[in-house]
C-alpha cells in the first residue's frame, strides 16, 4: 500500500495555500472535501466525518498517509478517539505510526489571565469543546496548532472594519488583535512534518509575532477610497468614521500616539516559541 506524505481532512481555506506549497515541495498528498470539488486546482476525495457512524468503511476508504491533518473542529474527546483509532484500525499494520495534526484556535486562551502576556503554556479554557478534543489528540501523541486570526487571499482584514466597529463605543472597546497568514500556517504544517520529534504531544500557539492595536489599524485604514481601488491620489478623501472615532477616543482617554502601549492592549500573545523551535520566521507578518 502506497503511503502519502500527508492526508488533508477538510480542504478549505487553509488548503488554498497549503496545496500549492505541497506541490512546490514535491510532497505526495491527498485531500478531502464534502463534495469532492477541486481546491487550488487539485481534485479532492468526497468524504465527510461521521463520528456517530457504526461502520469503519468511511475512514477505511481514505488513503494511507504518514501525516493526517484535521482542519475542521472536533468537539469532544470521543470524536478525536474515534477518528484516530478507526483510521489506524482500518489501515493496519501500516498506520501504526501515523502522525495526527489538528488545527485549532487561540480562542481557548481568551479567559481571565494572571499575566498580560499569554503563551502556549498559559491556562486555557479546559471546558471548551474544541480544547477538550485537542487534549485528547495530545494524549495520542498528536500535535495541535492553535491559530490566531486568519488572513490572506479572500480574507482581507480591512474589510472587517464596518462589521467589528459599528459604533464609537465598539471602537473604544477594541484592544489587541493577533493574526497569522495562510501561507505561514502552511509553512508551519510542513515544519511540523519535518520535525515531529519537537511537534508530537505539543500544543503550539501560532501568530505572526505582532500584537496589533485595533485603534492603529482603524486609523491606518482611514482612506476608504484608496482601499476601494480609487487610487492613492484622491485629494478629496475623508477619513472613515472609525478613524474619526479613534481620534476622539484618543483625546478623551489622553492617548498621545498610536499604537497604544502593551499595557493598554491587555491580552498579548507570545507566539514566538513556535518559530524559535522550528527555526523559521513568518514571511507574511504585518497585515
Amino acid at each position: 500500500m502506497q503511503q502519502l506524505d500527508i492526508l488533508i481532512l477538510g480542504a478549505g481555506w487553509t488548503s488554498t495555500f497549503l496545496i500549492p506549497l505541497l506541490k512546490t515541495k514535491n510532497f505526495n498528498f491527498a485531500a478531502t472535501t464534502k463534495d469532492g470539488r477541486e481546491v487550488a486546482s487539485h481534485k479532492t476525495i468526497k468524504w465527510s466525518f461521521n463520528p456517530d457512524g457504526d461502520s469503519d468503511s468511511d475512514l477505511g476508504t481514505l488513503p494511507l498517509a504518514q501525516h493526517v491533518l484535521v482542519t475542521f473542529p472536533l468537539t469532544s474527546a470521543a470524536q478525536t478517539d474515534f477518528l484516530v483509532s478507526k483510521y489506524i484500525a482500518t489501515h493496519r499494520p501500516h498506520a501504526a505510526d501515523t502522525r495526527f495534526i489538528q488545527l485549532g484556535s487561540t480562542g481557548i486562551w481568551q479567559i481571565p489571565q494572571k499575566q498580560q502576556w499569554v503563551s502556549r503554556h498559559s491556562p486555557y479554557n479546559t471546558t471548551n469543546p474544541r480544547a477538550i478534543a485537542e487534549d485528547a489528540l495530545l494524549k495520542h501523541n498528536g500535535c495541535v496548532l492553535n491559530l490566531a486570526g486568519l488572513w490572506g487571499g479572500e480574507r482581507e482584514p480591512r474589510t472587517w472594519v464596518d462589521r467589528v466597529a459599528t459604533t464609537k463605543e465598539a471602537v473604544r472597546s477594541k484592544k489587541s488583535l493577533h493574526m497569522i497568514h495562510g501561507l505561514d500556517v502552511s509553512r508551519a504544517i510542513i515544519a511540523v512534518m519535518g520535525n515531529w520529534y519537537s511537534a508530537k504531544g505539543e500544543r503550539w500557539m501560532l501568530t505572526d509575532g505582532f500584537v496589533y492595536d485595533w485603534w492603529a489599524l482603524f486609523a491606518g485604514w482611514a482612506d476608504t477610497k484608496a482601499q476601494n481601488g480609487q487610487g492613492d491620489e484622491t485629494v478629496d478623501s475623508e477619513p472613515s468614521k472609525q478613524a474619526k472615532w479613534v481620534y476622539e477616543c484618543m483625546l478623551e482617554e489622553k492617548v498621545w500616539a498610536l499604537p497604544r502601549s502593551m499595557g493598554a492592549l491587555e491580552r498579548c500573545y507570545f507566539g514566538r516559541e513556535f518559530w524559535d523551535t522550528f527555526q523559521l520566521a513568518p514571511v507574511k507578518a504585518r497585515i
